[in-house]
């Protein structure tokens, strides 16, 4: 589907590129995944479906009741359900399992795509400033008034590492607030 405009025709070419790009991005990386990865992924995807729910009913409707003795002509197996409870019990630990592979896996891409956000941001405020740089020399060539202090502070580059020891020091604080809010309530 290379070259499929989904957004309409206005959209550009080069926009269209990048969409395709990152889709077959995703595809490889799906099909690179570890095959422990995909399966785990493809059970968490079945067992977070209705299909699941269904399968769930059926199977332990049936056995309730036929536990109970409401099924002519089936003898009751686990008449105390003790071996219903232990199969749910491991059941429910196989699965928890699979969506903590799943979720790693999904925590991982999105810092991938948060590092990914924060590069483009810095490379577009490094642009910008370069951008503004050139339209405050035009203006100077051209003697067109311009308010200096707005164009100094666009005209700055931003530091990564600050701007990241700034979200740093805003998170402690931030936690530090709802540990000090939660020692006071209780």
């Amino acid at each position: 589907m290379q070259g499929t405009n989904y957004l309409g025709a206005d959209m550009s070419a080069r926009l269209a590129a990048n969409i395709e790009a990152l889709a077959e991005r995703r595809r490889r990386e799906e099909r690179e995944a570890p095959l422990s990865v995909r399966i785990a992924a493809r059970i968490t995807a079945f067992t977070g479906s209705m299909k699941f729910v269904v399968l769930h009913v059926i199977v332990y409707g049936f056995w309730i009741v036929a536990n109970l003795g409401w099924v002519p002509g089936v003898e009751p197996w686990d008449e105390t359900f003790v071996i219903l409870a232990m199969e749910a019990s491991v059941e429910a630990i196989f699965l928890s399992t699979f969506v903590l592979i799943n979720q790693n896996r999904q925590a991982e891409a999105a810092d991938r795509r948060a590092d990914l956000d924060l590069h483009v941001g810095l490379l577009a405020e490094d642009e910008l400033s370069k951008l503004a740089r050139v339209v405050a020399r035009i203006a100077e060539t051209l003697d067109v008034p311009v308010e200096r202090k707005s164009f100094d502070e666009i005209e700055k580059n931003v530091d990564p590492e600050q701007v990241l020891d700034a979200i740093g020091a805003s998170d402690e604080r931030h936690e530090e607030a709802l540990e000090m809010k939660a020692s006071t309530a209780s």
